[in-house]
């Protein structure tokens, strides 16, 4: 009889279901209520109550009335403070939002950062990645001779730059520019981009950049 076969011996964990949660919510700080916080603070589209759901490892059932609780909780009813925020229904899912009353002041803030001026740095960025796409972070360090994460990452979130696809070979994600993009270049096509691409090395070029020492993780 093998250590595993004994009475009372330890279930091995490596056999335990895929599925199966490694924790119990309830158990947790704040409990279920708080862990559906932390999940739809990190969603950036609506979220079916029943993805939601599978993440807690709860009842959809249940998962529902935590989010009826949650929204009615934000609008401050039962005598709590109306949050900045609020949480409702969009099409089949969930999501977090700013609260209507305060759209004035968020356009503001938004507004005041995008009319910030792209530093040279992120022109280049922006550059390689308009005459190379799709291209990878990768790719784009190995033109520029410089670390672009953070220069990628904030392109990305003035909506100029957005991920297209996976390299099939590597694994690597792949950037192009977005609709955005050519709004504000005031441009109908990338094909009426100025001839600056046969000043740049083709990516063939390139190959290696995102394998073995120089992997890109993806994020």
């Amino acid at each position: 009889m093998s250590a595993q076969d004994a009475p009372g011996a330890a279930p091995d964990t490596a056999d335990a279901a895929p599925d199966e949660p490694a924790f119990d919510v309830g158990s947790l700080p704040g409990g279920a209520l708080a862990a559906l916080e932390a999940v739809l603070m990190v969603a950036d589209e609506p979220v079916p109550a029943v993805r939601l759901a599978t993440a807690l490892a709860l009842p959809t059932a249940h998962v529902e009335d935590l989010l009826a609780e949650l929204a009615a909780e934000y609008r401050g009813e039962g005598g709590g403070r109306p949050r900045g925020f609020e949480l409702r229904r969009a099409g089949d899912g969930w999501r977090i939002y700013s609260a209507g009353p305060y759209a004035d002041v968020v356009g503001r803030f938004v507004v005041d950062g995008q009319t910030q001026r792209l530093t040279q740095a992120a022109l280049e960025t922006l550059a390689v990645v308009a005459y190379r796409q799709p291209v990878s972070r990768g790719q784009v360090s190995a033109v520029r001779g410089v670390n672009v994460d953070g220069v990628m990452r904030t392109l990305t979130t003035r909506g100029l730059v957005a991920e297209v696809g996976q390299d099939a070979a590597t694994g690597a994600v792949l950037y192009g520019t977005t609709g955005y993009f050519l709004e504000r270049m005031g441009l109908s096509s990338l094909d009426e981009l100025p001839p600056l691409a046969p000043y740049l090395p083709d990516i063939e070029s390139l190959d290696g950049v995102d394998t073995t020492d120089g992997r890109e993780d993806g994020r």
